[in-house]
């Protein structure tokens, strides 16, 4: 069997079908068993990138299916373990920040898992084959070599053969990928290759190898060959859409302008969850100097943070532009040459001094580039900081807020200054002798350590506290504290415990996608709590409203936190949030696959309820890509009236 020509193409196929069926049950993914339709989109797709093999001598089609074998089983580990910290798939922009995957190491390291090794078992089989095939003495006429004195009408009857077979493959191969794909689209599925939010539902269409076929041709498009030219109808949709939302602007109130010309500090701290806030464990408070600074400040307790697969650059890009992430890849990475109304740079432009405060590598999440594009007076990294007192990923918080403070002293006011935290990064190593808190039950779980490390970050918070007083700017600056993205752990059953209830997949969605904001205002004020929904986008709005900047010369998605409008709050995954309804979609396209929840109830209604908020999210993320993808800001502010 082993001298059969087409053994090895065999073993192929079934070795990789293996895999795949192995990723899908590693996945765990809620409604997306593998069905039959899948299981033939699979094979048509392992058919379409190895039919080339068969146009090879023997030999040579073993060495290709050998590659194919190891290049593929690589990908699909990798999506593995994307996934199991991102609950995505790795696309070509991800893989463009490659570089970064070796500061990872202690994450990555734990979301590796024993049974994993089952990927790589087939290896045992098909390295010993192949080195046996390939270093015989001779091939043996039967897998079909040209051999000596082999007639020229033979040879050609063998190519002839061999490139019939692969013809035949990939005809084969293509019918069984594009066509229950083509069905799906036009059905269940309409409008995924158009509007998709999550790469999960291309997956659940496309399986895996189709999903990456898609990835790279959208990459090419998008950067090699260019996106198509935005229609003319569409600009001025666009357009008209940011003039509706200008006019709107409410640039009033009692506190528009009062903090004029006052410092600004805004902290983006890791990691940091709002369902931690105001809690204990053990009699013991876990952000005991956060719930004091509540006392005396503003508190956006149903703030969503709005990142995508860039996660801390998302939440940074967000924050300080007021439109919303890519579906796939970073913007810092993909398009850090594009045009936006920053925050650091409008503020520069009123004479104040802008620096961001990072303890970690410049040119990580490609700051260094897209700091400059925002026009900060200064990048402070980790080459600026002495590197005292090293926890986790880089300099500890206590250490990283002390060397921060003492630069600021010498910064002209008003100054602007955007740190972002690290010590509270996955997978949460706080040594023993820093573990001021007892976890109880969760002791020696990464959750416990998720808690250990936020108790560390509050206490860094305080000692801020008491620098900035010394320094004489607690009455001059607004403070600002919020968290980047969720925790990555995903275990409902830690929660559960936590929180000492049952929770439901609303409860679910809320928990991982709250984090907290906190704004403090020169002077103090009565500690306030907000409980409409909110989100990054309005972080820079809210700000330039306290300062007596108005909001209408701007492209921003979001609005300012300080008037009685409603707000929808639309996240990269198609969740949206407004004061009545929170919507969930599900791996179906269209509103009618997700489920919408009654805010009040916190029961499913109706679907109705939720479909102006479904339509709307929808638009502004169309339209925040569009923004960013074809750099219309440039376009828009280049035309004549426009400033």
């Amino acid at each position: 069997m082993l001298h059969y020509r087409h053994t090895s193409y065999f073993l192929f196929l079934i070795f990789m079908m293996y895999k795949l069926i192995l990723l899908d049950h590693q996945l765990h993914l809620a409604n997306m068993r593998l069905n039959l339709v899948d299981y033939v989109i699979a094979v048509g797709s392992l058919l379409v990138i190895s039919c080339w093999t068969l146009w090879l001598p023997p030999r040579g089609r073993l060495i290709g299916l050998t590659l194919l074998n190891l290049l593929w089983t690589a990908i699909i580990y990798a999506d593995l373990i994307y996934y199991r910290y991102f609950e995505d798939f790795i696309t070509i922009p991800v893989l463009m920040q490659a570089g970064q995957v070796g500061s990872l190491g202690g994450s990555i390291r734990s979301l590796i898992q024993w049974g994993d090794l089952l990927f790589f078992i087939d290896w045992l089989i098909l390295i010993p084959l192949t080195v046996y095939i390939l270093f015989r003495g001779k091939a043996p006429t039967s897998i079909g070599y040209s051999m000596p004195g082999e007639t020229r009408r033979l040879r050609r009857k063998t190519l002839f053969r061999r490139f019939l077979i692969g013809g035949l493959v990939l005809l084969a191969g293509l019918a069984m990928t594009v066509l229950p794909i083509k069905k799906a689209s036009d059905t269940w599925a309409v409008g995924l290759f158009e509007g998709n939010w999550w790469n999960v539902t291309l997956y659940n269409v496309t399986g895996l190898i189709g999903f990456h076929g898609y990835d790279l041709y959208r990459y090419s498009r998008d950067h090699l060959i260019g996106p198509p030219k935005l229609a003319e109808e569409e600009l001025q949709e666009i357009e008209q859409w940011f003039s509706a939302k200008q006019r709107q602007a409410t640039d009033a109130g009692p506190l528009f302008g009062k903090y004029k010309d006052s410092n600004v500090i805004m902290i983006q701290t890791e990691a940091l969850m709002n369902f931690i806030i105001g809690r204990s464990i053990g009699g013991q408070e876990i952000t005991p100097n956060f719930n004091r600074l509540m006392d005396e400040s503003l508190y956006f307790s149903n703030f969503y943070h709005q990142t995508g697969q860039g996660r801390t650059s998302d939440a940074d890009f967000v924050t300080h532009s007021s439109l919303l992430p890519l579906p796939t890849g970073s913007v810092f990475t993909r398009y850090a040459d594009r045009q936006w109304d920053t925050l650091p740079e409008i503020l520069t432009e009123r004479g104040y001094a802008a620096n961001v405060f990072h303890a970690y590598d410049s040119s990580f999440w490609n700051r260094t580039t897209v700091y400059r594009e925002m026009n900060y007076d200064r990048f402070f990294s980790k080459n600026d900081y002495e590197l005292n007192d090293i926890l986790g990923w880089s300099l500890s918080d206590k250490a990283f807020f002390e060397q921060s403070m003492d630069y600021m002293k010498d910064i002209p006011q008003p100054f602007y200054s955007f740190l972002i935290t690290l010590t509270s990064h996955h997978p949460y190593d706080i040594p023993a002798h820093d573990r001021t808190l007892d976890t109880g039950e969760f002791e020696g779980t990464m959750f416990g350590d998720y808690l250990h490390s936020i108790h560390y970050v509050d206490e860094a918070f305080g000692e801020l506290v008491t620098s900035m007083k010394e320094q004489g700017l607690w009455d001059h600056t607004i403070l600002l504290i919020y968290g980047d993205h969720d925790n990555s752990i995903k275990e409902q059953a830690f929660y559960e415990r936590f929180l000492g209830r049952e929770l439901n997949a609303l409860d679910m969605e809320q928990i991982m996608n709250q984090v907290p904001l906190l704004i403090r205002l020169p002077g103090g004020t009565e500690g306030q709590e907000f409980a409409e929904a909110s989100g990054m986008m309005n972080i820079t709005p809210s700000i330039l409203h306290l300062l007596g900047i108005p909001e209408e010369p701007y492209y921003w998605i979001g609005g300012h936190l300080f008037d009685d409008r409603e707000r929808l709050i639309p996240l990269r995954s198609g969740v949206f949030s407004n004061a009545e309804v929170f919507y969930l979609p599900s791996e179906t396209a269209g509103l009618e696959g997700g489920t919408c929840y009654d805010l009040g109830t916190r029961e499913p209604t109706d679907i109705e309820a939720c479909r102006a908020g479904y339509e709307e999210t929808q638009k502004q993320l169309r339209i925040s890509d569009q923004v960013i993808t074809y750099d219309l800001l440039k376009q828009f502010k280049s035309e004549p009236g426009v400033d």
